[in-house]
């Protein structure tokens, strides 16, 4: 299929990339930040445009690959003739704002981090898809599968709490890692020291069930650390808050 895709973000830079891989050609690249679109396309071996009426129509396939506030707006441009197929790549956008407009449409989730100068292995990302009819749902799903060996159903619904548990899992998880750097900075400590932990922990997540494999002193319900590490964080309100809210879910999930 010839493919124009919306965005030229982290997610459209690999997305782009794997689908020329498996034989797809991305023909066209629009983007808010027109110099980020020919960026793009000029890495790729695509045409830039710098407005999404300029869709051409020998193109079969238009991906948006933006943030979730901005794709109302963008779809919104997208010529209501285009006979493409049109798929988003939200974890929380719901189908419904392109089946609005669009007949066939879909949505192609990859559930994964991406960072445009990382290399990435799609292979491996499981592809989360959905599609406004029998016609879409084949078109998304066998592009899916070109490009991952995991390819799954998912409603809108189900998809997007599938993007709240990834938040946990991922965001919220460097966040507690940043917080961890600033309290070992404070000391002046490196935060090297922290990495052996860290790997430990995530190759424990990854080869058991991660509640079977919590330790600490919330595990442990050992009021008298708790207590000690939140007289430490008396100058860090909003810390100690999130220290206690997250101590007093790890106590009560082991109190069952």
């Amino acid at each position: 299929m010839k493919v124009a895709i919306l965005g030229s973000g982290n997610v459209a830079t690999h997305l782009s990339k794997v689908l020329i891989k498996a034989g797809h050609p991305v023909k066209q690249i629009w983007s808010r930040n027109h110099e980020n679109a020919i960026d793009l396309a000029l890495e790729i071996g695509a045409n830039s445009i710098p407005d999404i009426g300029e869709i051409g129509k020998e193109i079969e396939l238009i991906i948006v690959a933006i943030k979730d506030d901005a794709i109302a707006e963008v779809i919104n441009k997208i010529p209501q003739n285009s006979q493409a197929l049109i798929f988003h790549t939200s974890g929380t956008a719901d189908l419904d704002l392109l089946s609005k407009r669009f007949e066939n449409c879909g949505v192609l989730y990859p559930l994964q981090t991406f960072s445009k100068n990382s290399d990435i292995d799609f292979s491996i990302i499981p592809i989360f898809v959905e599609g406004s009819n029998s016609y879409s749902i084949e078109k998304v799903t066998n592009l899916a599968n070109q490009i991952s060996e995991k390819v799954i159903y998912a409603d809108s619904k189900t998809r997007a709490l599938l993007h709240i548990s990834a938040v946990f899992a991922c965001n919220f998880t460097n966040a507690f890692y940043t917080i961890a750097q600033e309290i070992t900075d404070s000391v002046n400590l490196d935060f090297d020291l922290l990495r052996p932990l860290i790997q430990e922990t995530a190759d424990k997540a990854m080869l058991n069930q991660p509640k079977d494999v919590q330790t600490g002193p919330a595990k442990r319900n050992d009021l008298q650390i708790m207590q000690k590490h939140l007289k430490l964080l008396e100058n860090e309100p909003q810390l100690k808050d999130l220290y206690q809210s997250i101590s007093q879910y790890i106590v009560k999930m082991y109190s069952k």
